[in-house]
């Protein structure tokens, strides 16, 4: 059965309006500072806190098998009503420090019933042609993350104020959260779990036989590509959380440098969008794992020569390079989504790929923390730091051939 041809472009567009909630704190972190009077480890603090809630969130969630075993447009449109009001918490006037982690935390709760949920609902439409439908589908995660850099640009002294970022990004996850229930029903691949198996979560890593994997070589496929999404995961987010930081800290050493940093964030973040899309096509010629690999291995590389460009006294070499890290960095998201879905038994691909993004996302927690206390001692080394995720990657990505 052919899904209708609106659905895929409902579940792109309404993930992206939900997935705007996530990075809402960062774009305004330059006011966030100033009127809440935080400290320089707060960008590490509140990007982990929405990281840690995404953890929890997706911990519960798949433990509950909750994308399974109940409608996930209802879960997701949910999901997206206390995201949103969670993250409209950010205007109040008393916020502190504390507060504000505890509302960045439950935001990213809530966002784990939009990002793996919206990817369940997509593999319940799409078996075949899979890698390309979760391309553009993370390319709406990715353009909704650069969106509150977006805009940024249109407040300050003279445009709107701070705060009609986070109200805009909140009415954008209200209304894409009621696009898919009323327009995205269940889809026809969907099989539902019946009741509650508290072992499911742990029977996505075991020795099984299903659909597209090696008999000889049990679940070795499904750990693979997890390997792999662990190891992206690593490099993704804490790139995302500095590019802002590092063209501030550029434009600091080099003050001739003349570039609007939110308008340039949210083009070197919001590229990826686009790589994800073209990966899916690339993919269908070359295959799913040579294209992950090779994206992995771009950007792998970009982490180790980025000191060299950041010393270099050239705003075009850095904000070209930046761009070209954009495009390789998450290029291989999807892919890794699409080999963990199609390696994963079907009645619990939901929780499969619930768990695989939970534990990716703790590792997020660990590198976004650490570059930001090495990011104090050492500005301009501290994100060669992030080539040990892609180096993992590719070592677990490529395991299978020993075996």
């Amino acid at each position: 059965m052919k899904p209708a041809k609106q659905i895929l472009p409902l579940i792109v567009f309404s993930q992206f309006c939900c997935t705007s909630l996530w990075f809402a704190g960062n774009g305004v972190m330059a006011e966030l500072y100033l009127n809440f009077n935080l400290n320089e480890e707060a960008l590490g603090h509140l990007t982990s806190a929405v990281q840690f809630g995404f953890i929890l969130g997706t911990l519960i969630f798949a433990f509950l098998s909750l994308a399974d075993r109940f409608s996930p447009s209802k879960l997701f449109f949910f999901s997206a009503i206390f995201g949103a009001v969670f993250n409209l918490g950010i205007i109040l006037e008393n916020n502190t420090l504390n507060t504000l982690l505890l509302l960045r935390f439950f935001t990213g709760f809530s966002l784990a019933g939009i990002y793996p949920v919206g990817m369940k609902i997509a593999a319940d439409y799409y078996d075949k042609g899979l890698g390309k439908s979760l391309g553009y589908l993370v390319g709406a995660l990715v353009l909704g993350t650069a969106f509150p850099h977006f805009l940024k640009t249109f407040t300050g002294n003279e445009g709107l104020p701070w705060r009609w970022v986070i109200i805009a990004t909140s009415g954008f996850a209200l209304l894409g959260g009621f696009l898919i229930l009323r327009f995205v029903p269940n889809g026809p691949f969907r099989k539902a779990k019946g009741k509650f198996k508290p072992n499911a979560i742990f029977s996505v890593f075991q020795n099984q036989e299903p659909r597209g994997i090696n008999p000889t070589g049990g679940n070795k496929n499904l750990r693979s590509a997890a390997f792999g999404y662990f190891g992206h995961m690593w490099e993704l987010y804490t790139f995302w959380a500095f590019v802002p930081i590092i063209l501030a800290a550029y434009k600091f050493s080099f003050p001739q440098s003349d570039f609007d940093i939110s308008f340039w964030s949210f083009i070197i973040i919001g590229i990826g969008g686009f790589s994800c899309v073209l990966g899916g096509y690339i993919s269908e010629r070359v295959g799913v794992k040579r294209t992950a690999a090779t994206a992995l291995f771009l950007s792998g590389l970009c982490c180790i020569i980025s000191p060299f460009i950041f010393l270099q006294p050239s705003p075009t070499i850095l904000i070209i390079f930046l761009i070209f890290w954009g495009i390789v960095v998450v290029a291989d998201s999807p892919l890794f989504s699409t080999l963990v879905a199609k390696n994963a038994p079907p009645e619990i691909k939901g929780t499969a790929l619930t768990i695989v993004n939970s534990i990716g996302f703790a590792i997020t927690i660990l590198s976004i923390q650490l570059v930001t206390y090495f990011n104090q001692q050492y500005p301009v080394y501290s994100l060669s730091l992030l080539a040990l995720g892609p180096a993992m990657g590719l070592w677990g990505l490529f395991q299978k051939k020993k075996a």
